[in-house]
């Protein structure tokens, strides 16, 4: 890894990370089309209480009480949803729930997340969270994140979070570990690559190796170290950031200056843009339990089956069908006879009927939906 290269600290350093505020950005704009019909626009998949019950989003901000003071949670969404996120969140103040006018992928939201962070507390540590994970630990999620916390005082420093891998998954993201670093508590690693998804038979050997972790997608550092890092590894969307900047410092509406000037931002994910190119990057091994829920099937792993392997929510009946997903909204009874493997889900206006090893075409179908001038309200 090449990049922003900061002095080391002498070995055994521990950084007193109560030096520095601590702060929380929660990204909280995605559509969640791999669950629809239930996941819509105004109402992802986030906003749902698809494991739990609480929406994912509440449950996430609900993890940091006694880690991160609600006025330091930050959550960015888009106005669609930024109704629906104060009221599943009404501790997180109004202010604090910042609208993406368009998404420019996850580089362009923490870099706004470090202007956001900066013009309060430009000294502050602060941690990036996706909204709709499924943790269920919140004592070893907050043992983990306070490493991390204390892991990103050390100057240049750009901490990620590392799940232990269960089984071979295709379907995330690698950080393969180099040394372990000096200290207590949760394990921490140099990381020495990123790797994106990859084909069965490289996640079998990564498993086998020992020496990769799942991505979850969560990072944790200081202002100063991240800002440094966007302007030397992406200086053309730090430049692009710089009107929006210079607003909020002249006391500017951020909602007016995100009109003006976020659309132009280069779209882009901020392992390309900054961790894949670091060279000061670590991550901490979690110790909490973890899915990302992807895809309707991940409902087998987090809600009790009946003797015939099937997961019903709300008015189900099945007859002589084994392992179906089948869920029902308003008190409509959803019958199924002599069919196995289906995902079914019928909302107040639309049905779903899905093959389960077909679930992830059902981001292509929503496509189609928005395709079709008459459907396009179903989104």
């Amino acid at each position: 890894m090449v990049g922003v290269s900061v002095a080391k600290p002498a070995h055994g350093h521990k950084p007193n990370f109560m030096m520095n505020s601590r702060y929380a950005v929660i990204m909280a704009g995605g559509r969640g089309e791999r669950f629809w019909p239930q996941s819509r626009l105004s109402r992802p998949k986030h906003l749902l209480p698809i494991v739990g019950s609480r929406p994912m989003l509440a449950q996430t901000v609900g993890r940091l009480e006694g880690l991160v003071r609600p006025e330091n949670i930050l959550v960015i969404t888009n106005e669609e949803q930024r109704a629906a996120v104060q009221e599943v969140c009404p501790e997180v103040p109004p202010g604090n729930i910042i609208a993406e006018p368009v998404g420019r992928d996850t580089a362009a939201a923490v870099g706004l997340a470090v202007l956001l962070v900066e013009q309060r507390d430009p000294a502050a540590v602060f941690a990036m969270l996706p909204a709709d994970h499924v943790i269920h630990d919140t004592a070893a999620f907050q043992a983990t994140l306070r490493a991390a916390f204390r892991e990103a005082d050390v100057p240049g420093s750009l901490i990620t979070v590392g799940i232990e891998p269960r089984y071979a998954a295709t379907g995330y993201g690698y950080v393969q570990r180099g040394e372990a670093l000096p200290g207590d508590g949760p394990p921490v690693y140099e990381v020495l690559s990123f790797k994106e998804k990859p084909a069965l038979a490289t996640a079998q050997a990564y498993l086998e190796s020992g020496a990769y972790f799942w991505n979850a997608g969560m990072f944790v550092w200081r202002v100063d170290s991240i800002r440094a890092a966007f302007s030397d590894l992406a200086p053309d969307l730090w430049h692009g950031l710089q009107p929006i900047r210079e607003g909020l410092r002249g006391g500017q509406s951020v909602d007016a200056l995100l009109q003006s000037s976020y659309p132009a931002l280069p779209k882009i994910s901020v392992d390309y843009a900054i961790m894949e190119k670091a060279s000061m990057v670590r991550v901490v091994q979690s110790t909490f339990d973890w899915d990302d829920v992807g895809e309707w099937p991940a409902l087998e792993r987090h809600h009790p089956a009946d003797a015939a392997g099937n997961v019903t929510r709300g008015s189900v009946c099945i007859e002589g069908g084994e392992r179906n997903i089948a869920l029902s909204e308003g008190g409509h009874t959803l019958a199924l006879v002599g069919v196995d493997d289906l995902i079914v889900v019928h909302t107040r206006d639309a049905t779903l009927v899905c093959s389960k090893e077909r679930a992830q075409e059902i981001k292509a179908l929503v496509k189609r939906l928005g395709e079709e001038a008459a459907l396009r309200h179903l989104l």
